[in-house]
């Protein structure tokens, strides 16, 4: 039976020790601040990239270029490996719809090798949890076929519960008009965003303070988790680790049995929703982007 590799984006925003330690393939999306010239995701550092925004820098993404997507698989597939690919949502990028556009066409020269594909309709914390679990169960001696298979029964149920410390941001990325970011700040209003069942962002709530909003996180988990699905839930943070601390802290307390994956926020998701982003991702027990 033919390996196969786990190819992804940098979007998933995984540790560069959980990539290694499951040779997993992370297809760069690229940054530009203040119309620089663009990096690769990998060669941002996060704190540094906060900082950047903190100061008044912009940044805006591009997705992983065709190009690159090519490049990488076509070396996989030559080597004898078979692939599946497990990326960003096509509901926020077109990094996906490039990568199995990409794919289509290997499948076409390397008849031979097996080539699939998932939509996580997820980022950051959601996807790297999708990720994560995929790279265990190939360890744990999974086809590629029930990778496959688990993955597309898990995206629909992929919550992510966010919030974000400054609402400038959400302005910036039209989500909010500009009086909405002038008396929200000035009221300390902390939006509740979660990702729906097309793997979009949407605003569903709003609360007064810090501490609510991430109390209100740990509530929408409750309300919605399926803790026996499977045996994780990702805490992911924009350069906020004592509050990404109380609420880990939070998870542990309601559900000391799960394991806990701790993550920044990269660039993808951070240019979008500034510094101070939290995100809280589990599996759920009804369908993701709602709360019965």
């Amino acid at each position: 039976m033919a390996n196969y590799v786990i190819f992804t984006d940098s979007s998933c925003d995984l540790s560069k020790e959980i990539v290694e330690k499951y040779n997993l393939q992370v297809m760069q999306l690229e940054v530009i601040v203040d119309d620089k010239a663009p990096v690769f995701n990998r060669e941002v550092e996060s704190k540094a990239f906060y900082d950047s925004l903190r100061a008044g820098s912009n940044a805006k993404t591009s997705a992983v270029t065709p190009g690159f997507f090519e490049e990488h698989m076509r070396a996989c597939l030559e080597e004898g490996n078979d692939i599946i690919y497990i990326g960003f949502s096509g509901g926020l990028s077109v990094t996906y719809n490039n990568g199995v556009m990409i794919l289509e066409e290997l499948q076409q020269e390397f008849p031979e090798r097996k080539i699939l594909h998932v939509d996580t309709l997820s980022g950051s914390g959601g996807q790297a949890l999708m990720v994560y679990h995929a790279a265990k169960m190939k360890e744990n001696g999974a086809t590629m076929e029930e990778v496959k298979a688990e993955m597309e029964s898990l995206n629909k149920y992929l919550h992510h519960q966010v919030t974000v410390e400054d609402l400038f941001f959400l302005k910036r990325g039209g989500r909010i008009d500009a009086k909405s970011a002038i008396v929200g700040t000035m009221l300390k209003i902390k939006p509740i965003i979660n990702v729906d069942v097309n793997g979009k962002l949407n605003s569903v709530a709003k609360v007064r303070g810090r501490k609510s909003s991430i109390t209100e996180l740990v509530n929408r988990m409750k309300a919605t988790i399926d803790p026996e699905r499977i045996p994780y839930i990702s805490v992911y943070h924009g350069d906020c680790p004592e509050e990404a601390d109380v609420l880990e802290a939070m998870v542990k307390e309601a559900y000391p049995q799960l394991e806990v994956l701790r993550g920044d926020v990269g660039p993808v998701i951070g240019a979008h929703t500034g510094p101070g982003v939290l995100v809280l991702c589990y599996v759920g027990k009804v369908v993701k982007g709602t709360m019965e």
